[in-house]
């Protein structure tokens, strides 16, 4: 098996989890609120310290696969499911390395990377391309019916073919981008969706110009493909899963294991008995209010602005599962587009990028304003960051 993460780098897939290197960014200011806040250490979240660790194996029963280790920690860092998809195989040996398959990934465990980056993302993409490829643009057919399917993969072929420098030299614009590393473009919705997953930490360089098959428009990038239809938009297309059958790999699971189900539940730890007092967040929705508790103590509270209309804050209870001192928030979310540098003291709680961090761009608190994060003063999000650990417990309701 392999061995827990620990304080071993990882290459991140998704844009919020490269950004955990970003270093602090000082508060550039302070906005005023009633609340005064205390001047010695609050009780932060108290937990067993001897008892107990979180699973290193968990069981997916969606495919009855499992995951270990330093690839649990990478699935989870990255964005779990919505980023990779589930396990469809065991762990496997390919030249030499430890590698698994997922829906739209293959983890490759490199313990000898010379940069201590021991989880790398497999270059699939690159995987599907056509065994011949033309040094030129192939003929396309007459348009008969007989020519079809002979011209749709003349069109798929001469998409993997590098672009001529008089089409490279031409300028990039909003809608398209010259990637000079593949000598590709990347357009329109597919530009849109590359660049808010985290352009080519995510997903790679573009590797094939966009392409039509069967009335679908696809492009290839260097660890995934895109598709795109006028009733779906932009979507991954499942190239692990494509693979997998391509090789004939075993993706048989098994219904139950004696590994827990995975829940991130798992991963917090429970409170001590031995040591009253639990810090835990509670924000209402119709109130626009957060109070942070210590236990039954009302430690400071103030008012906040959630997601509008269409962009609901979700309900229910929820535990910080990553923190960053700075982010920039980059992306498309119904439709539309955001990007808001230095975004300071950010705590994720879901794995669909929901925050609860500090806001500089308004001071409108205690009205709806957000895309589903939680906005907070800056002075409140910068004391709350500091005694919130992984693990705080999160009430939101109305």
């Amino acid at each position: 098996m392999l061995e827990s993460l620990g304080e071993i780098m990882l290459v991140f897939g998704t844009k919020r989890a490269a950004t955990r290197r970003v270093s602090m960014v000082g508060v550039a200011a302070l906005i005023l609120f009633t609340l005064v806040l205390p001047l010695v250490a609050l009780p932060g979240q108290v937990r067993a310290q001897s008892d107990w660790s979180p699973p290193s194996t968990v069981f997916i029963p969606d495919t009855g696969q499992t995951i270990d280790g330093v690839f649990l920690d990478q699935w989870r860092a990255g964005g779990g499911v919505s980023a990779y998809g589930n396990p469809i195989t065991q762990e496997l040996t390919e030249n030499g390395h430890t590698v698994q398959y997922y829906e739209y990934a293959r983890f490759e465990y490199v313990p000898e990377d010379p940069d201590g980056i021991v989880v790398h993302l497999g270059d699939i993409g690159r995987e599907l391309k056509p065994v011949t490829v033309f040094r030129t643009i192939p003929a396309i057919g007459s348009g008969k019916a007989t020519d079809r399917p002979a011209a749709a993969l003349a069109h798929e072929t001469r998409a993997w073919v590098p672009l001529s420098d008089e089409i490279a030299a031409q300028p990039d614009t909003d809608t398209r981008t010259y990637i000079a590393e593949t000598r590709h473009t990347v357009q329109n919705g597919f530009k849109d969706f590359w660049e808010a997953t985290g352009a080519a930490d995510y997903l790679g360089n573009p590797i094939t110009e966009e392409f039509e098959a069967n009335g679908v428009q696809y492009q290839v990038f260097e660890r995934g493909k895109l598709a795109w239809t006028a009733d779906s938009g932009v979507t991954m297309v499942p190239v692990g899963k494509i693979l997998a059958r391509q090789y004939h790999l075993d993706t048989t699971g098994t219904p139950t294991s004696d590994y827990p189900t995975y829940s991130e539940d798992l991963f917090v730890a429970p409170a001590s008995n031995g040591v009253p007092g639990e810090l835990w967040i509670e924000v209402n929705l119709s109130s626009q209010y957060m109070i942070v508790w210590d236990g039954t103590i009302d430690l400071a509270e103030t008012y906040v602005s959630t997601g509008r209309p269409g962009f609901d804050t979700p309900t229910g209870t929820f535990y910080i599962n990553s923190k960053l001192e700075s982010q920039t928030m980059e992306g498309v979310l119904g439709g539309e587009y955001y990007n808001v540098p230095d975004v300071p003291w950010v705590m994720y709680f879901t794995d669909r990028g929901h925050a609860i961090h500090g806001t500089y761009w308004h001071d409108n608190f205690g009205a709806v304003m957000s895309h589903g994060c939680v906005n907070l003063p800056m002075d409140f999000a910068a004391w709350l960051y500091g005694i919130a650990g992984i693990g705080t417990r999160v009430e939101i309701h109305y």
